[in-house]
Parts: C-alpha cells; structure tokens; sequence
C-alpha cells in the first residue's frame, strides 16, 4: 500500500494526542517503547520525538520529519502485513515520521533516514519503525538540502 506522507500539524494540538506507542521500539532501542511528538511552530517543519523506557529514567531525544511537502516525490510504500499489524485501513489513516540527523559543526547538511520511516496509525497512535518495500529508490542519508544550496549557506557563514 501507498502511503500519504503529508503534514497533519492539527494532530498535534492536544496533549494527549502527542503519545506514541511503539511496542517493539525503534531498530537498536527495543526498550524505549513509548515516544511524545513535540510540536513546536517556531521548529516546523521539524519535530522533536522524545523516547522513553518504562524500565529507567532513560531518555532519548531524535529530530522527526512529516516527509509531505519536504521531500519531493518520496512515496513510501508498506508491506501488507506490516499496514495489517498496524490496523490502518486506508493510506491517511499513517503518520509518517522520517528521523533527521544533523551534523553540529554543519547543520545545513542534514540528512533524512527515507528507507526506515516510524509509520503510526492516526487513529490508534500506535507505531512502528520499517523498513518500506521500495526501499531501492531512497537513501538513508538523504540530504535535505540540495548540495549546492548547503555550498551557498556555508560560503555566507563564514
């Protein structure tokens, strides 16, 4: 199934609407199992997702995406029992969230993870990290911005 990465940010408006379960956690942090999406409009287009273990005080932090608008052409699609698992009956019904990494020294050159998206069913907020079924097409590094839009902003940083 085809999924529909656009930008929903009224899901976001409640406080208790910004609750994330991941039964399995994400790929290497099994234990963090539950995530709070937090919106803020100065931030846009980007989200902060805090993870936390129910075990430990532990806490970690990643920067998240809703690829629709920002990444031009970006299609994910998802296995049929992983869309089954996750009880979503129509393609709206998923959330897609794309972990940011940022480099610190240059932050222009941040990159997106498009092969392994977090897919959350809007309705249950319950959610999991996949891999997509066409993942040949995208990159887990993609840049966010064009390399020689990145050249540009650093030659008028220093």
């Amino acid at each position: 199934m085809k999924v529909l990465p656009d930008l929903y940010p009224t899901d976001f408006d409640t406080p208790p609407a910004n609750e994330i379960i991941l039964p399995q956690g994400l790929i290497g942090f099994g234990a963090f199992n539950r995530a709070e999406l937090l919106y803020l409009p100065d931030n846009l287009p980007f989200l902060w997702m805090k993870l936390s273990n129910p075990d430990s005080v532990d806490v970690l932090h990643f920067i998240v995406i809703e690829p629709g608008g920002i990444v031009p052409g970006y299609e994910p699609e998802i296995f049929d029992n992983d869309i089954e698992q996750l009880g979503i009956t129509s393609p709206a019904e998923a959330m897609i969230l794309n972990i940011v990494t940022l480099q610190r020294q240059s932050p222009v050159e941040a990159t997106v993870n498009l092969i392994g998206p977090l897919v959350v069913n809007r309705r249950t907020r319950v959610g999991r990290q996949l891999v997509i079924s066409n993942y040949s097409r995208y990159s887990s590094h993609h840049a966010l911005v064009e390399n020689s839009q990145a050249t540009v902003a650093v030659a008028r940083t220093t």
